[in-house]
């Protein structure tokens, strides 16, 4: 098995329904797949609300995204930029390094 370096994990934090938005702004930077989980919020500026006594959580969705890192910035700028992630409660987008990736599908170009 061969192992690959050199790339990043783009970890973006959206309310339910706007993981579609973040992956057609990585995609047009550059990124070429993406995985998107179901999540519960409990931040500062989710707001829990309860209907007939049952608490209702606010539900995120987390956007993953495995990217060169020659291209990571880019794609970041993109998501923060087309989800205006500048306001308030509008998400959060972070990048982590990855050691070593296996089972990557490269197009040529």
């Amino acid at each position: 098995m061969k192992l690959e370096e050199g790339y990043e994990l783009i970890i973006t934090v959206v309310n339910k329904g706007w993981s579609e938005r973040v992956i057609q702004a990585a995609r047009k930077a550059g990124a070429r797949g993406a995985t998107v989980l179901h999540a519960r919020g409990s931040g500062l500026y989710d707001t829990f609300t309860s209907f007939l006594g049952i608490a209702i959580e606010p539900e995120k969705e987390l956007v993953l995204n495995v990217v060169p890192v020659s291209i990571s910035d880019t794609i970041v700028e993109a998501i923060s930029t087309a989800l205006d992630l500048e306001k308030q409660g509008a998400g959060i987008t972070m990048v982590l390094p990855l050691r070593s990736v296996a089972g990557l599908f490269k197009q040529s170009e």
